[in-house]
C-alpha cells in the first residue's frame, strides 16, 4: 500500500492531474463494503495535506463503520459531461487506516480552512492507494491513465 506522498514521488504527474480533479468541486463519492458485502456510495470531502490523502466524516457514521470493518474504498471525482470534455475524471482506490490522533490535522484543516468540526469531533481517515486512474478526452478518444501499485502506470486509448 503506497501513502499518497510515495505514490506523488513516483508518478508526479498523475498525482497532480489527480488532486487538480478532486479539487474541482470539493465533494466527491466514496464507495464502501457495507456488513453484508454490498456497495455504499457517499458523499465525502477528500482533503489532500502534507503530501497525504485524508478524509474526515461524521462519528460513527455508516460509511466510517463500513472503513472500520473493510478498510477497501474507492474515490471518485463529482464528473459531469461537461467535466470529462473540459478537464477530465480521477478515481483512487485503496485502503484507508484510521486516525486516531486528529489534534495536528484538525489545527492544520483550521489553519488553512478556518473551518472545524463541531466539537472538533470527527472519524479521520488516511487513505494509502494501490491504483489511481485518470480518464482524459483528447479529440474523438477517451485516454484512460492508470496506475497500480507494483505495475506502474499504462495507457490506454478509446475510441
Amino acid at each position: 500500500m503506497a501513502t499518497w506522498a510515495e505514490f506523488t514521488a513516483e508518478q508526479p504527474d498523475l498525482a497532480a492531474f489527480a488532486e487538480s480533479r478532486f479539487a474541482v468541486d470539493r465533494h466527491a463519492l466514496i464507495a464502501t463494503l457495507r456488513k453484508d458485502g454490498s456497495p455504499r456510495i457517499s458523499g465525502v470531502e477528500p482533503d489532500f495535506a502534507h503530501g497525504e490523502l485524508w478524509v474526515g466524516m461524521m462519528l460513527d457514521s455508516l460509511k466510517s463503520r463500513d472503513l472500520r470493518r473493510d478498510p477497501r474504498f474507492s474515490l471518485h471525482c463529482t464528473t459531469t459531461t461537461a467535466s470529462m470534455t473540459a478537464g477530465g475524471d480521477a478515481k483512487i482506490s485503496g485502503t484507508a487506516e484510521y486516525w486516531t490522533d486528529k489534534e495536528q490535522y484538525l489545527k492544520d484543516l483550521y489553519d488553512r480552512t478556518g473551518w472545524m468540526p463541531e466539537g472538533g469531533e470527527l472519524d479521520l481517515y488516511r487513505l494509502n492507494v494501490t491504483e489511481v486512474v485518470s480518464l482524459t478526452v483528447e479529440g474523438d478518444e477517451m485516454i484512460v491513465l492508470s496506475w497500480h501499485e507494483g505495475r506502474g502506470i499504462r495507457r490506454v486509448a478509446k475510441k
